[in-house]
């Protein structure tokens, strides 16, 4: 089916999505997303009610788990809770980076989600982009410029978004999500997550009016998808030089 969404979403560049929340609740996508969240390396790490994936065990206690999600999602009574906020060291850095770790029930969700999503905006995305995608590394980055440095090109821009994860404008993530999903009930969904708040360590729980957990399964995919703005503005610069210099 991922296939599928990923044909369609190729074939036609203006085809908008109306019709993809029965596969989030599919259970064939829900046990697929299960198993990665399982054999995720946070599978030891609680959300907020102190519930880790690991010690989710066995087959019954599997199948049980499983479609009480199904039953919340089909029902349309499934709410997220708040993520968990940990604090961690920036690799060489002394500043620290906030975390938010969701339940398990909510990583599944996402991870659902993120199947169904993924292979319809990776359609979309611009080839020479590498971050958080399938079956693309930092190192396959690194080959990209290593072979334009061949081709006569003598700079590198290096820049950073500052608290990207964090500052993203919720609505700026939507309308990109617009362009290609038009499923209220996955629209709807998605809001939830952005909209569930964080818990700090204290116990005290804050709104999130802006940004995207780091943690959060379906983060990187909104970060991306909010971003493609950024890589069709450079594209566009880029296109337009290379044609004045012909």
């Amino acid at each position: 089916m991922q296939r599928k969404l990923h044909h369609w979403a190729v074939e036609d560049s203006d085809r908008r999505f109306d019709d993809v929340f029965n596969l989030v609740h599919h259970p064939d996508f829900l046990t697929v997303a299960w198993e990665r969240v399982r054999g995720n390396k946070g599978a030891r790490s609680a959300g907020v009610d102190r519930l880790t994936p690991a010690s989710i065990t066995g087959d019954a206690e599997t199948v049980a788990f499983l479609s009480h999600v199904r039953t919340e999602l089909k029902a349309r009574t499934f709410a997220p809770l708040p993520v968990r906020e940990i604090l961690i060291p920036k690799p060489g850095s002394s500043k620290l980076r906030r975390l938010g770790i969701p339940t398990a029930m909510d990583r599944t969700v996402q991870a659902s989600l993120l199947l169904v999503l993924e292979p319809i905006f990776e359609a979309d995305f611009e080839p020479v982009s590498y971050g958080f995608r399938p079956r693309r590394r930092a190192q396959d980055a690194i080959a990209e410029i290593h072979a334009l440095g061949t081709r006569n090109y003598h700079w590198v821009f290096e820049a950073d978004i500052a608290a990207c994860f964090d500052e993203l404008a919720h609505s700026a993530i939507m309308e990109r999500v617009r362009t290609r999903i038009v499923d209220k009930r996955v629209l709807a969904l998605i809001k939830a997550f952005l909209k569930a708040g964080i818990m700090s360590g204290d116990g005290t729980v804050r709104e999130s009016d802006t940004g995207t957990p780091q943690g959060g399964i379906l983060s990187p995919l909104l970060a991306n998808i909010a971003l493609t703005v950024l890589d069709a503005h450079f594209r566009v610069k880029w296109d337009a030089h290379r044609t004045s210099q012909r």
